[in-house]
């Protein structure tokens, strides 16, 4: 790891327990640089948007954490709506306090940083294709990172109110979501077996197929190297 890296990791680790309290703000910041004894001009350097900056490493934290729990899993046994299941679930179990996701959403609400948080929410669902092996290299590689962000988003939201035991609501609400996404698969895929249909469809999917997910490039963050599987 790098020291630019420990020092960002430091600081998430000295927020957390004022974040609940403060959120991801400045405030938080500054007690993290007090708690951590972390220079506070290096800090700085590595954070340079104070909160907000250890709130987006808190977030990449939990995907990375996500990935590694993963592995643990025999994926090839799952059909794939049980892998994304378990992928989803297993990036909000890796959360110790709701509190921490809940900041952030309020966070990454605000106009100014909707942004940062569309791009954390594509990271989460690159890193879960990602993690399931998904070989996409076409259209498909953009409309099922999107999909999921989708499905992911509101399982979030429904999560962070939900008190069911063990959060067996929100995990109930999570396969009903994936659910509806495998009956548009179900239905995309009548329509591209009907002779009609798919005349009709022809020319767009036609353009469709032009279009070409990134190359990986594994010097730039969020591309990664070719799979088989």
């Amino acid at each position: 790891m790098q020291p630019y890296d420990l020092t960002k990791e430091t600081l998430v680790d000295a927020a957390l327990a004022h974040v609940p309290f403060d959120g991801w703000s400045d405030a938080t910041f500054a007690a993290a640089i007090r708690d951590s004894g972390a220079d506070g001009t290096r800090a700085r350097a590595v954070c340079p948007r104070g909160g907000l900056d250890l709130a987006i490493a808190f977030h990449k934290h939990g995907d990375a954490a996500m990935v590694e729990h993963l592995q643990d899993h025999d994926l090839g046994a799952l059909r794939i709506r049980e892998r994304i299941a378990l992928a989803v679930r297993t990036r909000l179990e890796v959360v110790d306090d709701k509190d921490l996701v809940r900041r952030g959403t309020t966070l990454f609400a605000l106009p100014q940083n909707a942004g940062d948080g569309a791009r954390l929410i594509w990271g989460t669902a690159d890193a879960i294709w990602n993690a399931l092996g998904d070989p996409s290299r076409d259209i498909n590689w953009y409309t099922k990172r999107a999909t999921l962000a989708g499905v992911y988003s509101a399982t979030v939201l429904f999560w962070l109110g939900d008190d069911s035991p063990a959060d067996q609501a929100s995990w109930s609400f999570l396969d009903r979501r994936i659910e509806d996404v495998m009956r548009i698969e179900k239905a995309k895929a009548a329509v591209r077996n009907n002779p009609v249909l798919s005349r009709l469809m022809a020319g767009p999917n036609a353009l469709l197929s032009r279009v070409r997910a990134p190359q990986p490039r594994p010097d730039f963050p969020g591309f990664w190297p070719d799979k088989d599987t």
